[in-house]
């Protein structure tokens, strides 16, 4: 029996979330979803094995990129918690589509969680969070979780969201490079989508871009940046939304 952690976390939110729920798991593996260029289809689950699925929530929905590569693995009927991460707007149909792909590639689901953690573009929305107050929460989450399994009860929860999904929005920000830049190609390298030349640095292929934030968070030269006054324009649409600090909850 193995426990292992499957996350997409760009910019650290969601991965912070999960380690909270798995903190007190035996021994923990980790395949990361962003690492473009991997052969997920070579991870192979067995039925007695427990898969933690992390995302975050983009829009109110899962990263396409990130259920693609999930659906590579064979999950072979390892039980498996579902976890949505979200800037404290909405995960909207985040989990069900989650809830879908895991069982497309094998999994059985037998929770789910959805949590907050601080906005990845508009830090002022659940800045700090995952705080010390969600982690204890999350860990008590993670009791309840591990009760389940060890009475052997695989029913699967009710999860909320939306069958058809919500339509996608469109193209969201995109980070551009300014003056300070010195192409060392960090950003390249770490990219999900590859939506980053590593001959240009500089530039960002606006179709490929799904707005993670990873090179901007992990820019050395902090010289990723977005448009400031898009910024504040989305920023004061989703202000009503965001403005009402959201809980953590479980469905078990």
């Amino acid at each position: 029996m193995k426990y292992v952690q499957i996350i997409f976390s760009p910019t650290g939110g969601t991965e912070k979330v999960s380690e909270a729920i798995a903190k007190k798991w035996p021994s923990v593996d980790t395949i990361d979803l962003s690492a473009a260029g991997t052969d997920y289809s070579k991870t192979i689950f067995q039925s007695e094995d427990v898969a933690l699925i992390a995302m975050p929530s983009f829009g109110g929905l899962a990263p396409r990129i990130a259920l693609e590569r999930l659906g590579e693995i064979k999950g072979n009927g390892a039980k498996c918690i579902l976890v949505a991460v979200y800037g404290n707007r909405a995960y909207e149909d985040t989990l069900v589509q989650m809830e879908d792909a895991a069982e497309k590639c094998g999994f059985q689901v037998i929770a789910a969680v959805s949590a907050v953690a601080e906005h990845s573009i508009m830090h002022q929305y659940a800045a700090g969070r995952p705080d010390s107050a969600d982690c204890s929460q999350l860990a008590g989450f993670a009791e309840r979780i591990d009760e389940k399994l060890q009475s052997g009860d695989l029913k699967k929860p009710v999860i909320p969201g939306n069958r058809p999904y919500k339509k996608a929005g469109g193209a969201g920000l995109v980070p551009k490079a300014g003056s300070v830049c010195v192409e060392c190609g960090l950003c390249a390298k770490r990219c999900p989508v590859q939506a980053i030349d590593p001959n240009s640095p500089g530039t960002t292929n606006k179709e490929k871009c799904i707005a993670c934030m990873r090179c901007v968070s992990i820019c050395p030269q902090k010289a990723r940046k977005l448009n400031e006054a898009m910024v504040s324009v989305a920023a004061l649409a989703i202000k009503k939304a965001c403005s009402v600090h959201k809980e953590n909850e479980l469905f078990i």
